[in-house]
């Protein structure tokens, strides 16, 4: 059997995650959102200054059909559909507005054809990466830049009954707010000081990709110069 640990960081235990309760507005909608990394689990535990919990599940991932968004079949815009899609951004201007419905018409992914979906967790200030690329103000390459660079965390989103039903409870340890809640402040500045001093700052090329040019140019998920961007 294919089986795997994955973690959740909360406020209280969960032995049973409840398929029918989630947040539809999370980053790939409602589901159950793990990471593979206990750390990171215990720093997502105490993002609020509190006490929490890390769960730790075992789940067999035998025959669940899985979206990894990290793969080399997708790309950093597939990840950004589906954002756009599902949670809410502060969007103001035209070209932001038709972007989003553009990019979500083009390259968002069905999740509803899958069991679990694996990508990058769009926390905080990783989250204005994605709302300064809709609003033109930062590249494809630099978005791709601050991703990898960022180290952000990717997570784990069990998102059919199937695989709730797959995933099996094996216990929780208490996480203390005062050694993992400045931990997670560490990353999230960090985080704020890549996208202001090495992403912001960064050189725009001539054959970059800005929202504007997709726009304009129509460009659509199996464009090559896509890949030639990201793979730089």
């Amino acid at each position: 059997m294919n089986r795997i640990e994955l973690f959740h960081g909360t406020d209280h235990i969960i032995e049973k995650p409840d398929y029918d309760k989630g947040n539809p507005k999370n980053d790939y909608g409602k589901g159950f959102y793990c990471t593979k990394l206990c750390e990171m689990s215990k720093e997502w535990a105490c993002k609020q200054n509190k006490d929490g919990f890390s769960n730790r599940y075992e789940i067999d991932l035998s025959d669940l059909k899985i979206l990894d968004l990290t793969d080399d079949s997708h790309t950093v815009l597939n990840w950004i559909a589906l954002l756009l899609k599902n949670r809410t951004l502060s969007l103001d201007s035209e070209i932001a507005i038709d972007a989003k419905n553009y990019i979500i018409d083009n390259f968002a992914i069905d999740t509803a054809e899958y069991d679990i979906v694996t990508g990058y967790r769009a926390d905080d200030s990783y989250f204005r990466y994605a709302e300064s690329f809709v609003e033109n103000g930062l590249s494809l390459r630099s978005l791709n830049k601050a991703l990898r660079l960022g180290k952000l965390g990717e997570q784990t989103v069990l998102v059919s009954k199937k695989a709730y039903d797959r995933i099996k409870f094996i216990d929780a340890e208490p996480v203390d707010k005062s050694i993992y809640y400045p931990k997670f402040l560490v990353r999230d500045t960090k985080a704020r000081e890549t996208y202001k001093n090495d992403i912001r700052k960064s050189k725009s090329y001539r054959d970059d990709i800005f929202v504007m040019d997709i726009l304009r140019e129509e460009i659509k998920n199996d464009d090559p110069r896509i890949r030639q961007i990201l793979s730089e």
